[in-house]
């Protein structure tokens, strides 16, 4: 017997209301993007490895342990994307984009990391992105977690996320603050966590917010960010808080809340929610002035963030599909009529669903089956007068209706059937 063929594990085939779910948040949050300036990108699913390996770190967990790496027939090392937004700046780089600053660029698709499959985590998932290029000022932080939060007030989610924010200040301040925590440690190492052990040399910021007991007891006292902001970086985080007060979204500001890389500055913030377990980050970003410069490019300011669609989708109830078909019922020998007819009203933006075979009792019930909103039933002797007789499914009353006419009645009676086409 052969083996029953399954998805690889760690990823999941999507359809009916798992489909439609992920299509409602890609579809908000696009066109919410679009509202707030952003212009679609797509860059290619896998990249040459150095896209991700030069922002990212040899010694980070994502080019160490997660990342889909292989040669192809070429000898070329490629990888599948982790994350989205180090292609964005490749391709805003390699296309000369950084001549048209500022630029607002959106993108989504599947991303692929080895991790460990859990609720929320998948090793194929999907991330929608946005990526601001060419604008130092703490209000375009403001206003792109206001796209964010947006989102999820459209999503209805407003109130099971919290909105986190926090500083991580200029480099100057990053600087000292990185030594302040090396020093402080250092003495502790050995209590520390493995992973947290090996962040202490080359990211220790990360031990911040490691979801280990024992760090988590050790960071307790660990050195405030906030101490060791200069004037400027302090400002600046002010303004953020400032623009988003005066937006009424309210958030927290979390002081274990960090970027561990070295060009992320400034703001950082992520949406959480409780409802999902240990996968509680919906929406994660901030300001990474640094990256550009580090892949090749001039010196850009950018700052961005990601929703992880497939973690959302677990949120939502499942949408109502909205637009709905009208069955085409051919009876005797009118099947090319109704065949002619079908493809007509296809081509209006009519969903049909064409019914060939079976008894009218068994097509009937097709149609009840795929949600039929109508039945257009299309009969040798109506069709001698030029009609067709079209059935309410709902009330179950039946009319004649001219042929000629029937993308109008149609129009008319089940407006919920035609979606723009054109």
């Amino acid at each position: 017997m052969s083996q029953k063929l399954q998805p690889a594990r760690g990823t999941k085939d999507l359809f009916g209301e798992d489909y439609r779910k992920i299509e409602q948040v890609l579809t908000i949050a696009q066109n919410l993007a679009t509202c707030y300036g952003y212009e679609p990108i797509t860059t290619p699913i896998f990249e040459s490895t150095a896209v991700f390996k030069r922002p990212l770190g040899e010694t980070s967990d994502v080019v160490g342990k997660e990342m889909y790496t292989f040669t192809d027939r070429g000898g070329e090392e490629v990888t599948l994307r982790p994350e989205g937004t180090a292609g964005v700046v490749r391709a805003v780089i390699s296309n000369g984009m950084t001549q048209n600053m500022p630029l607002k660029l959106s993108y989504f698709g599947p991303m692929f990391r080895y991790e460990r499959p859990q609720q929320g985590r998948y090793r194929q998932f999907h991330q929608m992105g946005v990526e601001c290029f060419g604008i130092n000022h703490p209000l375009v932080d403001a206003e792109t977690i206001a796209l964010g939060y947006e989102i999820i007030k459209s999503l209805g989610l407003e109130n099971r996320i919290e909105v986190q924010i926090n500083t991580i200040g200029d480099i100057p301040s990053r600087q000292a603050f990185r030594q302040a925590l090396v020093d402080y440690f250092t003495p502790l190492k050995n209590q520390l966590s493995e992973d947290s052990q090996s962040r202490l040399s080359r990211n220790p910021l990360r031990i911040l917010d490691s979801k280990d007991a024992k760090d988590q007891e050790i960071v307790k006292e660990a050195p405030r960010f906030e101490d060791y902001l200069n004037d400027d970086s302090v400002r600046f985080f002010e303004q953020v808080c400032r623009g988003l007060e005066a937006l009424n979204i309210p958030y927290k500001i979390n002081r274990h809340l960090v970027r561990g890389l070295d060009y992320y500055t400034h703001t950082a913030f992520e949406f959480v929610t409780t409802d999902l377990g240990a996968q509680g980050t919906v929406l994660a970003g901030g300001r990474y002035d640094g990256l550009v410069q580090q892949m090749g490019g001039p010196e850009t300011a950018g700052v961005g963030w990601a929703l992880g669609a497939d973690r959302l989708a677990l949120m939502l109830q499942a949408p109502e599909n909205q637009v709905k078909p009208v069955a085409l019922i051919p009876l005797g020998e009118t099947e090319n009529v109704a065949f002619t007819t079908g493809v007509q009203l296809r081509n209006l933006g009519f969903v049909v669903d064409f019914l060939y075979n079976g008894n009218m009792g068994k097509r009937m019930k097709r149609a009840n089956k795929v949600t039929a909103v109508a039945a257009i039933i299309i009969g040798e002797e109506e069709l001698q007068t030029g009609q067709v007789i079209v059935k309410n499914m709902e009330s179950g009353s039946q009319e004649l209706v001219k042929l000629s006419g029937l993308a109008e009645y149609l129009t008319l009676h089940f407006p919920n059937t035609r979606i723009k086409v054109g």
